[in-house]
């Protein structure tokens, strides 16, 4: 195998690169020599004993073979999941993604273990809700009801070496992952149970389910860390959340009656924020009206007060006169309000001044009326003849005082 060997190309400068085949095919056949060999002798060409050629096979054997052990090292990691080098058991290294290399079984082994993968746990159902596991879902609450619950983990994995050394894993890869998830649905399993049996039975089918899912991931995730499982939980979905089929009419119509006493109960607000604010509108409006009147007869009161000192000291000057203007102011506010019309026919006055336009008024408001309860109207031409009044117009008192300054 030196450099001047002609089988090597070192005695042939100018013959070009040796022929590899051939070179092949003749070391195929030294180490067939070598192998069939049976009394222990070197192999030979011609009969004749050709010792270091023999020596040569072997050792190009053993290389080989060196080679090939020594290449069983190399690995390769793939993203997404991490390699854990083991010595006769014993953990010496954690590789990322790449091309790696370890010291040849049975030396040291490597374990690949995907940390990427997102897997899936169903407790209480296989594949869909539909198809129960009882055993899994029927569950107790704090109010003593019995309630059947399924959800769903989602679960990766965190520390490679904590999920190969502290979980008791089969070597086989599906049965890691079956053994993996058993653990995984012990958990959830245990978390829920306890959850729920903390709860009332309407707050977990209602208003709190949302709150049950994350105080069961919060416990299962408290459970896997302090038992060091490399286990980390991603998400947990409530799927279902029912009565058991033996009470679920019975629980149906009390659903029914508390969404009707719901129901009524908004109706009643509604009428009540109705009635409520124009109540107090009303009670404010009279209240603003009372107190308007209340304003109104206080200086009303305060005005008469006023008016009848006035007069006083007007009455105390000149009584007489005082009384009757007072007489005729009263006769005035009287004869004003009502529709008949007295005459006087003592002084002979037979000019008549009368107040045709309210009873024209008077006539129109008659005749609106229904016929079966109207009555004529009588103009009151004239009075009796010992008749003592007479109109304003013709009253000289009134004419006298409005003559007075």
């Amino acid at each position: 195998m030196g450099l001047n060997d002609p089988q090597w190309g070192g005695g042939r400068k100018n013959d070009g690169p040796p022929d590899l085949e051939d070179l092949l095919r003749k070391l195929n056949a030294k180490v067939a020599n070598l192998l069939n060999n049976n009394n222990g002798t070197p192999p030979t060409d011609n009969g004749g004993p050709r010792s270091p050629v023999g020596r040569g096979g072997l050792g190009l054997i053993l290389a080989v073979v060196a080679l090939v052990w020594l290449g069983s090292g190399f690995y390769i990691v793939k993203e997404g999941q991490r390699g854990v080098v083991l010595r006769f058991g014993k953990k010496v290294d954690l590789s990322e993604a790449g091309l790696r290399w370890h010291l040849p079984s049975p030396l040291e082994t490597v374990e690949i273990v995907n940390m990427s993968q997102v897997r899936t746990v169903e407790v209480g159902y296989r594949d869909n809700v539909k198809n129960k596991q009882l055993q899994e879902s029927l569950m107790l609450t704090d109010d003593e009801n019995i309630i059947d619950v399924q959800f769903a983990v989602q679960y990766a994995l965190s520390d490679a070496a904590d999920y190969l050394f502290n979980n008791s894993l089969p070597r086989d890869k599906e049965a890691q992952a079956m053994a993996t998830n058993t653990l995984v649905r012990q958990v959830a399993e245990t978390a829920i149970r306890e959850i729920v049996g903390k709860s009332k039975m309407d707050f977990v089918l209602y208003q709190g389910r949302e709150e049950v899912a994350d105080a069961a991931k919060r416990l299962m995730q408290q459970t896997l860390d302090r038992y060091k499982s490399g286990i980390r939980i991603s998400n947990l979905t409530m799927q279902n959340a029912q009565p058991p089929e033996q009470v679920q009419a019975a629980f149906d119509d009390a659903v029914k009656a508390g969404q009707d006493r719901e129901r009524q109960k908004n109706e009643g607000q509604a009428y009540a924020n109705d009635v409520v604010p124009r109540a107090k509108g009303n009670a404010a409006r009279l209240m603003q009206e009372a107190e308007g009147y209340k304003q109104r007869v206080i200086a009303t009161a305060e005005g008469d007060t006023s008016r009848f000192r006035q007069i006083l000291v007007e009455y105390e000057k000149a009584p007489a006169v005082t009384k009757e203007r007072m007489y005729l102011d009263m006769m005035q506010q009287v004869m004003s309000n009502v529709s008949k019309v007295m005459v006087d026919q003592k002084n002979g006055n037979s000019l008549l001044y009368l107040p045709l336009d309210k009873l024209v008024e008077t006539s129109r408001n008659q005749a609106a009326a229904p016929a079966e309860t109207a009555a004529p109207v009588a103009a009151p031409a004239a009075a009796p003849a010992d008749s003592t009044s007479r109109t304003r117009a013709d009253n000289p008192l009134t004419r006298d005082r409005e003559a007075r300054p």
